[in-house]
Parts: C-alpha cells; sequence; structure tokens
C-alpha cells in the first residue's frame, strides 16, 4: 500500500509539470494571435478618418463651386447689366445725331441767338450726362482711319488730309468704357486729287 501511494504520488508530480508547461504554452499562444477587440477598434478609427477626410474634400469642393457660382452670377449681373445700357444708349444715340443736325441748322441758317444758345446748353446737358455713363464721342476727322473705330462709307479725294485720313465725319462714334458702343461713320482721304498730282 505504501509503495502504490508513493508511485501514485510520482505520477502526480510527474502530471504537475505537464499542466504548467500546457499552461505556459497555451499563454504563449495567446500573446502570439492579434486582440480582435484592437483590430476592431483600430479598423473603426480608420474608417473614421476616411470618412472625415472624404467629408473635408466634399467641403473644400462645394465651397470652391460656390465661389464659382457667385462669380459667374456677379459677370453675368454685370454683362446684363452693360448690355440693357448698350442697348439704352444706342436709342439715345440717334436722337442726339437729329439734335446735332437740328442745331447746325439753326446755326447755318442764323437762327435766333438765344434760342440757338439755349439748344446749344441742352446739348451740352445730354453730353455730361452721357460723359457720367462713361459713354463718350469719338471725333474721326483728321484721325488715321481705324477699322476698328470707323466705318468707312466712301473713299473721296482730299486736297487737306492725306490718303488713309478721315477728311469727313457722317456720323459720329461713341465709346461706351473702353468698348466701341457705335462705330464712327467716315469719308476716307483717297489723297490729292489727279488734277493737283498733274499740276505739281
Amino acid at each position: 500500500m505504501g509503495r502504490k501511494e508513493s508511485e501514485k504520488k510520482n505520477i502526480k508530480e510527474e502530471e504537475l509539470p505537464a499542466e504548467e508547461e500546457l499552461a505556459d504554452r497555451e499563454a504563449a499562444e495567446a500573446e502570439e494571435l492579434p486582440d480582435t477587440e484592437f483590430i476592431e477598434e483600430e479598423s473603426e478609427g480608420q474608417a473614421v478618418q476616411e470618412e472625415e477626410e472624404s467629408l473635408r474634400d466634399q467641403f473644400i469642393r462645394l465651397q470652391a463651386d460656390f465661389a464659382n457660382f457667385r462669380n459667374r452670377t456677379q459677370r453675368e449681373r454685370v454683362e446684363l447689366y452693360q448690355r440693357a445700357n448698350e442697348d439704352l444708349f444706342l436709342e439715345l444715340l440717334t436722337v442726339l445725331d437729329h439734335y446735332e443736325m437740328g442745331l447746325k441748322t439753326a446755326e447755318e441758317h442764323h437762327a435766333d441767338t438765344a434760342v440757338v444758345d439755349g439748344f446749344r446748353m441742352v446739348y451740352e446737358q445730354f453730353q455730361n450726362v452721357l460723359g457720367k455713363f462713361r459713354v463718350e464721342p469719338i471725333d474721326a476727322v483728321g484721325e488715321e482711319f481705324d477699322p476698328h473705330r470707323h466705318e468707312a462709307l466712301t473713299h473721296m479725294p482730299s486736297d487737306e488730309y492725306p490718303a488713309e485720313v478721315c477728311s469727313n465725319q457722317i456720323k459720329r462714334g461713341y465709346m461706351f468704357g473702353d468698348k466701341l458702343l457705335r462705330a464712327a461713320q467716315v469719308v476716307v482721304s483717297s489723297g490729292p486729287s489727279t488734277e493737283e498730282k498733274e499740276g505739281e
């Protein structure tokens, strides 16, 4: 009996180190295995960061689109305003042309001086109002012909002006700021007449 007990005791002592070794092995394997909770938290954090970056990009794009939209609408508003003004000024210029013709005729026919002076004052006021809106007349006589500012109606010989110079203005042209509102209708000199050239 004493022998059997001692054998059992030895067996138990042999089993104990084996159990400890098994527990150590399990602990080592547990260390080697990745922590699933940590991986899940890390992947969630990465997903949140990616979503934030995506939202930030969308916000930046939205800001840029809004700035472009605002600039475009402002530009369109200015263009519409200018186009409306151009149409109005072109209609007024026709009236101004007739007014100039009437004033010139009154001066040529020696109309009453007080009446002519009164009409001239109104004409100057009209020109001042146009000047406030940056509508300026183009005086073409004596200037070299410029197809961007002048409309040539005909070429005529001129003893006063050399060739390709505007010798007469039929209808005054106007600029609207930096833009041509209406080209000046002009007669362009073709140089001295042939008779004068032959005489020389």
